[in-house]
């Protein structure tokens, strides 16, 4: 056993915090303009010290077996890839000189998606095969991981065939497909409660389709028509989830109590935030493109919508810091105990 093993979807964290630096930001241009550069330090020194334990333990044997072999929690990889997707993405915004070292941990990237291309594929036919009924939102970072890799290479390398592009996008979209059926004949064909089944990660429902919207755009791929449609449909299945969530958070607090209902930590909850600031950078990422003539009614009520989701993003990515940092510093003080 690990004295202190850190969760693999621990990624999950430079995801949620590295997106708001990516797009949230935007709309706080006196944060952005003093903070924005420190900012992005922290979030790589941040990464340096999580994917560092990351590593040592993948590489431990008690660990990587059982870890591979969980058909669920083998998905959790694709945090690892999407947080240094977002990272690549940000150091190039506040750091263009380092272009050619994002490059290089850009191949990297790529070569641990392939990695985790074969493991995807594998748990899904494992999880079909068993019907397993633990299935949850996790497993829809196969559709994460591919497009954070379509938007790195897009951003990082100019000279990507479109075709390339065009078939990671399509197969991110498979995965999803994949995930979603998986997802509803879990709900459907087996007995669950709001309270105790409904998974945090859910709400990957509607943020692998965001950072695939993201993944078009930044790629300028389909139509217009196609991608209006497409994020109506990002933003109704936010509605959804989140309404979900809303009703679930109530039912919880009502029955465990408050701290036990919401206010305790797990690392799932960054992939909320991830989620959040998505749908930010997708919205906004299509209300800029010149390539995209919006309807005037649409543009404007992005433009009026931006604004509020952004402070959305930006409220609840301090209140998961406070729960963070308040359930670290119990530990700590535990431990000495």
């Amino acid at each position: 056993m690990f004295a202190k093993r850190i969760d693999p979807a621990s990624g999950a964290i430079i995801m949620a915090n590295g997106i708001f630096l990516y797009g949230g930001i935007q709309a706080f241009p006196i944060i952005d303009a003093y903070l924005g550069k420190v900012l992005a330090i922290f979030l790589l020194i941040a990464w340096v010290l999580i994917y560092w334990r990351l590593t040592i333990q993948f590489f431990q044997r008690e660990f990587l077996e059982p870890f591979l072999n969980n058909p669920i929690q083998s998905f959790t990889i694709g945090t690892w890839i999407a947080g240094v997707s977002v990272l690549c993405n940000v150091l190039l915004k506040y750091f263009p000189q380092t272009l050619p070292f994002l490059q290089g941990m850009a191949m990297i990237n790529v070569a641990l998606w392939a990695i985790f291309l074969v493991t995807v594929i594998k748990s899904f036919k494992k999880i079909i095969v068993e019907d397993n009924p633990a299935v949850h939102g996790v497993i829809l970072l196969s559709t994460v991981g591919t497009q954070s890799i379509v938007i790195l290479v897009k951003n990082l390398f100019g000279w990507i065939p479109l075709v390339v592009v065009e078939s990671l996008i399509i197969l991110g979209v498979v995965f999803y497909l994949l995930g979603l059926y998986l997802l509803i004949r879990r709900y459907i064909l087996s007995q669950w409660t709001l309270i105790h089944d409904w998974k945090n990660t859910n709400c990957i429902i509607h943020g692998a389709l965001s950072i695939t919207g993201l993944a078009i755009v930044t790629s300028q791929l389909f139509s217009t028509n196609f991608i209006i449609w497409f994020w109506f449909l990002v933003l109704v299945l936010l509605i959804i989830v989140e309404s979900v969530e809303l009703v679930r958070a109530y039912k919880r607090i009502k029955t465990l109590g408050f701290v036990q209902g919401v206010w305790n930590y797990h690392v799932s909850q960054w992939s909320r935030n991830f989620t959040f600031g998505m749908f930010f950078a997708f919205t906004l990422a299509l209300n800029l493109s010149p390539i995209y003539q919006l309807p005037d009614v649409l543009s404007q009520f992005q433009i009026w919508l931006l604004p509020i989701w952004a402070k959305v993003v930006l409220l609840s990515l301090i209140l998961e810091l406070w729960l963070f940092f308040q359930t670290k510093f119990r530990s700590k003080k535990l431990s000495i105990n």
